[in-house]
C-alpha cells in the first residue's frame, strides 16, 4: 500500500512517515470495465489514487452530449476536488479497462494533513498543475485549428507520461480511440481521422500496434501552426 502510494503523482517525494500515515487506513479497491464510480452532483467523501486501468472524466448535458475532461492513468488521484472543498462531484468518473486503486477518506487524509505539513503543500502544488493543464487544453481549443490541437495534445500526452521529448522519435503509448481523441479535443471523430492521417503522411506519426511513434520537432511545427497563420 505504501509503495503503491509513493508512485502516486501527487504524493512524490513525501517522506515515509507521511505516507505510512496516510496507508493506515486507506483500502485497496478493484473495478470491471464500465463501472462509474461516481456521477457529476454526487457527495464526495474520498479520493482515489489509480494504481492500474483507466477512468475517464466527463460532463454530459440532459441532452446526451459529453465534454471529455481527461483520461487517468496509473499515478494519478482521482477526486480531490471533493475531498477538499466538500462540494458535489463536478464530473462523471466511468472505468475504461479493468482497475484499481487505493481509497483515501476525507476524514482521515485531513488527519494527516494536520499532522504532516508537506502533504498539504504536495496537495497544493498538484492544484497548480491542475489548472496550468485545464489552461491549456482551454487555449488549445479556443485558438488552435484542429490540426494544432491534435499536435498540442500528443505532445502534452509525452510530457505528462515523462516521456523523453527531445529531437528525434519516440514511442507513445495511447489506449485512446479515435472517439474518445475526437471527444478530448472537440471535433468530429472522421475530422480527427483525417487529421491523423495528414500527420501521418508528413511523417509526424507512425502508427505501431497500440502506440504512436512521434517526430517531435514535426508535431512542434503542427502545434504552432495556428499560432503563424497557416490554415
Amino acid at each position: 500500500m505504501e509503495r503503491s502510494l509513493s508512485r502516486a503523482l501527487v504524493f512524490a517525494g513525501l517522506d515515509g512517515v507521511t505516507i505510512a500515515a496516510l496507508a493506515s487506513s486507506a483500502t485497496r479497491r478493484a473495478w470491471d470495465t464500465g463501472t462509474v464510480l461516481f456521477q457529476r452532483g454526487d457527495a464526495g467523501d474520498y479520493l482515489l489514487a489509480l494504481v492500474s486501468g483507466q477512468i475517464r472524466l466527463s460532463i454530459a448535458t440532459p441532452t446526451g452530449k459529453e465534454l471529455v475532461l481527461r483520461h487517468m492513468g496509473p499515478g494519478e488521484v482521482i477526486g480531490e476536488f471533493s475531498l477538499i472543498d466538500g462540494h458535489p462531484r463536478s464530473a462523471d468518473a466511468t472505468v475504461m479497462q479493468p482497475s484499481s486503486g487505493i481509497i483515501l477518506r476525507r476524514d482521515r487524509f485531513m488527519q494527516v494533513a494536520e499532522a504532516h505539513a508537506e502533504l498539504g503543500l504536495a496537495l497544493a502544488r498538484h492544484l497548480c498543475q491542475q489548472l496550468r493543464t485545464t489552461n491549456y487544453q482551454m487555449e488549445s481549443i479556443a485558438l488552435y485549428n484542429l490540426g494544432s490541437r491534435i499536435a498540442r495534445f500528443l505532445l502534452f500526452a509525452l510530457r505528462e507520461r515523462q516521456v523523453p521529448a527531445g529531437p528525434g522519435r519516440v514511442r507513445l503509448r495511447m489506449v485512446l480511440n479515435q472517439g474518445e481523441l475526437a471527444l478530448l479535443v472537440g471535433a468530429s471523430r472522421p475530422k480527427v481521422n483525417q487529421v491523423l492521417q495528414s500527420l501521418m503522411a508528413k511523417g509526424a506519426l507512425e502508427r505501431d500496434g497500440d502506440a504512436w511513434i512521434c517526430d517531435v520537432a514535426l508535431l512542434e511545427e503542427e502545434a504552432e501552426a495556428a499560432e503563424h497563420g497557416i490554415p
